[in-house]
C-alpha cells in the first residue's frame, strides 16, 4: 500500500525559503542628466539623526555619492556650494540623508547631473512649495547641450573641414 505513493520532495529549512526584506526607510528618487553623465539620487526621510547606507554611517545633511562623501567625490568649496544650491534654495539642508549614484562624463558634467537629480527628487517632495523656487533658478531645466559626434570627411574633430591642397 505504500508503494503507491510517491515520496514527497524534501524541503530545505533555512536556505530555500527567504522572506523578502522590507524596508522601513522611505526614499524620493529621481535621475538628472548632463552631457553623458547620469545621475540617480536618492533623498531618504529617516526619523533618527544617523542611518547606515552602503555600509557607511550617515547623519541628516550629510552626502553618499558612489559610496564616498560628498566633500571628497566633488572637492573643493565652489563645488560643494554648488551641489548644496537645491537644499539651500528650498530650505532642506539639515533635512534629508542624500545618496547617490553617478556614473559616465566628467567631473563638472557629473556635478550639473547631481544637481538636477536633486532638484527633481526635491520637486517630488513638496511640488506646489519646491517646484516654482527650483523652476526659477534654474534647476529643473535638462541641459541638452552635448558634444556634437564626428562626421565624415572631416579631418578630425566634427567640424574641422579638410585642408585643401593649394597647387
Amino acid at each position: 500500500m505504500d508503494s503507491d505513493k510517491t515520496p514527497e520532495p524534501k524541503k530545505k529549512e533555512s536556505s530555500a525559503v527567504k522572506e523578502p526584506k522590507v524596508s522601513v526607510l522611505s526614499y524620493y528618487e529621481a535621475v538628472g542628466r548632463r552631457k553623458s553623465a547620469s545621475a540617480r539620487v536618492r533623498l531618504y526621510v529617516t526619523k533618527d539623526e544617523t542611518m547606515t547606507i552602503d555600509g557607511k554611517e550617515v547623519t541628516k545633511g550629510n552626502l553618499l555619492i558612489n559610496k564616498r562623501s560628498g566633500e571628497h567625490y566633488f572637492p573643493g568649496e565652489i563645488m560643494k556650494k554648488l551641489y548644496m544650491e537645491p537644499f539651500r534654495t528650498t530650505n532642506t539642508l539639515n533635512r534629508f540623508v542624500v545618496s547617490g549614484k553617478i556614473a559616465g562624463g566628467g567631473l563638472h558634467g557629473q556635478l550639473e547631473a547631481f544637481i538636477h537629480a536633486a532638484s527633481r527628487a526635491l520637486e517630488k517632495v513638496d511640488k506646489e512649495k519646491f517646484r516654482p523656487i527650483l523652476k526659477k533658478r534654474g534647476f529643473l531645466t535638462r541641459d541638452a547641450r552635448v558634444r556634437e559626434r564626428r562626421q565624415p570627411n572631416t579631418g578630425g574633430k566634427a567640424r574641422r573641414r579638410k585642408q585643401s591642397p593649394k597647387r
